[in-house]
């Protein structure tokens, strides 16, 4: 199942108060980009982050999940609704997040 233009939509404003938040359509599904850096996506209607530590330290009980067959785990983001708890999750895994790859 695709996710929803309305479902990115959504995302994307609870993430407003962020500073360079940009996405990706990929195979029905959405990459999501902090100030350059891949910090997950929207995956079949879900935010999925990745496992970095500061993201498991502040969601201890987040379900691992696959966003589709073959990937590697991410974290659920349950707490979608919470605009200051999204800032605080996307600053604190930013330096933890590698820098992207260098196209050729």
């Amino acid at each position: 199942m695709a996710s929803s233009k309305e479902y990115l939509e959504f995302i994307l404003e609870q993430l407003s108060e962020l500073d360079d938040v940009t996405y990706r359509a990929m195979m029905g599904e959405y990459i999501l980009y902090y100030r350059g850096k891949i910090i997950g996506g929207i995956y079949d209607d879900r935010l999925l982050v990745k496992p970095v530590k500061s993201a498991v330290a502040l969601m201890p009980d987040a379900t691992f999940e696959l966003p589709y067959e073959g990937a590697k785990e991410m974290l659920l983001v349950d707490d979608v609704d919470n605009r200051d708890f999204l800032a605080k999750l996307f600053n604190a895994m930013y330096d933890e997040l590698p820098l992207p790859k260098k196209k050729r």
